[in-house]
């Protein structure tokens, strides 16, 4: 039994870790009041730019490589994500409009660049990936050691780490309870003299860059490489985290790691007794049809930010 769950344990936290990470972005731009159907988009970007930033500087960075080249792609995520922060606040454009051009435009512009820059469909195999590693000490510890602390990804647990401070910083500070409150009662936050439009593009920007963070590690860590199909319904499973997360980091955090378990079961089926002589096909669509049921069997008791998708004219009501 305890082999069995370490050998689960570890995959469902790597694959949960781009999950969560994505999942917390969609967390601040909707606890804003900005709707962010393009967290897919933001991923196919962020994992763009870790891998093309990998394949070009790992000669010289060595293995501090994967490291920048997730900064890299938060940064160019959150630069990205500018678009969709116009489109949603400045221009009153309709959200989910804007956030399927940018999954639309993320993918064309990964997919052209891919070509010019190596002349084929996808990029070559990354030469410094983010490889597991154990914890000193703690893997030590007898049964929970072995099982959460051994032959795991350090992206695992800064994902972990994010979405408890993501909660600290929504729930504990002033600037989340401003950001929360844009996305409750824009007017009433104004009437108090916060700027709505400041809050909401920030919380956006915030959300590009924990989408870009999300999909250069789940490239730096699953797939080794970009092509068109690398990120292929993760942004669309972490905003579904996010719903099934009841729009709170800690819930959304839990909804990912539900959905990386059911991401998780084609990979570890050969271990698992119950999931043995179940057809591959099968597993491969679980992730998707559980998103389904999940969402079908909780989006009526999930209770979004009043103002959510709404855009803000100021002095309107």
């Amino acid at each position: 039994m305890l082999d069995t769950l370490q050998s689960i344990i570890p995959t469902v936290l790597f694959y949960s870790a781009p999950l969560i990470l994505t999942a917390l972005g969609g967390v601040f731009s909707e606890r804003s009041g900005v709707v962010n159907i393009g967290l897919e988009g933001l991923m196919v970007m962020g994992a763009f730019i870790g891998i093309v930033f990998n394949l070009t500087f790992s000669d010289v960075l060595g293995s501090w490589t994967p490291w920048i080249s997730i900064v890299v792609a938060a940064v160019i995520g959150a630069i990205f994500s500018i678009i969709h922060a116009v489109a949603s606040v400045s221009f009153n454009a309709n959200q989910v409009v804007s956030g399927v051009a940018i999954n639309m435009l993320a993918l064309g512009i990964g997919v052209y660049l891919t070509k010019v820059l190596y002349d084929k469909g996808q990029t070559d195999m990354v030469d410094e990936p983010f490889y597991t590693t154990n914890i000193p000490v703690l893997s030590d510890i007898p049964i929970i050691g072995p099982l959460f602390f051994e032959g795991n990804y350090m992206t695992s647990y800064i994902a972990i780490l994010l979405a408890f401070v993501s909660w600290y910083v929504l729930y504990r500070t002033p600037f989340g309870l401003r950001l929360r409150a844009v996305g409750e009662h824009p007017l009433a936050a104004d009437t108090n003299g916060i700027k709505v439009a400041r809050m909401r593009y920030i919380a956006v920007i915030l959300s590009g860059a924990f989408g870009g963070l999300g999909g250069s590690v789940f490239a730096l860590t699953i797939v080794s490489n970009f092509s068109h199909s690398t990120i292929a319904g993760q942004g669309f499973i972490s905003l579904a985290a996010v719903i099934f997360g009841k729009w709170h980091p800690l819930g959304a955090m839990g909804a990912a790691l539900f959905f990386g378990l059911a991401q998780s079961l084609s990979v570890i089926s050969a271990g698992v007794p119950l999931l043995e002589n179940i057809p591959q096909v099968f597993l491969l669509i679980a992730p998707y049809v559980l998103t389904i049921l999940a969402l079908a069997g909780f989006i009526g008791r999930a209770e979004a930010p009043q103002a959510n998708g709404e855009p803000y004219i100021k002095g309107s009501r």
